[in-house]
């Protein structure tokens, strides 16, 4: 980033606690050769995994599976012009061990659409990079709001 550009980078501590409490995301990826955005409810795993849970027959499935994706979260205060962005990108692999999924299952995310056979899909937080802008002022002093 550039120490100009009015935003200031997150530490993996708190990009993982800013997403922690954020209720929705999106996952970034690749469909038919082209970039695909779609938003996606979420959970954190221990390590700072992000946890999708979704149709096991469904279209992301089986263009993500073994795919490097991103996953993105942010909020945003447009009147005050401040907010954050966090994003996780790494490997999106089905969880097919069954006592993971047994695990995840009781401390996994639900999902807000379920489906009769559902799947965990986790995307492993191989880079993880964050940046806020607070109270719409740039790093340099110049004032966003007027």
């Amino acid at each position: 980033m550039n120490p100009d550009d009015g935003f200031r980078a997150l530490p993996r501590q708190e990009c993982l606690r800013l997403l922690a409490k954020a209720p929705l995301g999106r996952i970034v990826y690749t469909r038919r050769a082209l970039p695909a955005v779609l938003p996606v409810d979420f959970g954190l795993d221990t390590d700072g995994a992000v946890l999708l849970r979704t149709a096991a027959g469904s279209d992301l499935v089986r263009a993500i599976d073994g795919a490097v994706v991103a996953f993105e979260a942010d909020e945003v205060d447009a009147a005050r012009r401040s907010g954050w962005s966090v994003v996780v990108t790494g490997a999106a692999t089905v969880v097919t061990d069954p006592a993971e999924h047994r695990r995840l299952s009781r401390t996994g995310p639900v999902s807000w659409v379920p489906a009769p056979q559902e799947v965990f899909v986790r995307i492993g937080p191989e880079l993880i990079t964050g940046r806020e802008l607070v109270g719409g002022r740039t790093l340099y002093g110049v004032d966003l709001t007027a």
